[in-house]
């Protein structure tokens, strides 16, 4: 293989893998949404770790054992 051909085959990954992480970083924040939208998972409440922190505090949301899962 010649330096050229290296150079485009490099270009070339470079630009499949980019668009690869671009299209799953707009899907997660498209998932994000539509959880949001939805009601399924309120994404303001975790935003408040940072200021409500202290070991006593409550749980952001509660804690699902897998015997009540059953």
């Amino acid at each position: 293989m010649s330096a050229e051909t290296i150079e485009y085959l490099r270009v070339g990954v470079y630009f499949v893998v980019t668009v690869i992480l671009i299209v799953f970083l707009y899907s997660y924040a498209v998932s994000m949404w539509s959880r949001q939208k939805h009601g399924i998972r309120d994404y303001e409440k975790y935003g408040e770790l940072a200021v409500r922190d202290d070991l006593h505090d409550d749980l952001v949301e509660p804690r699902i054992t897998q015997k009540e899962q059953r």
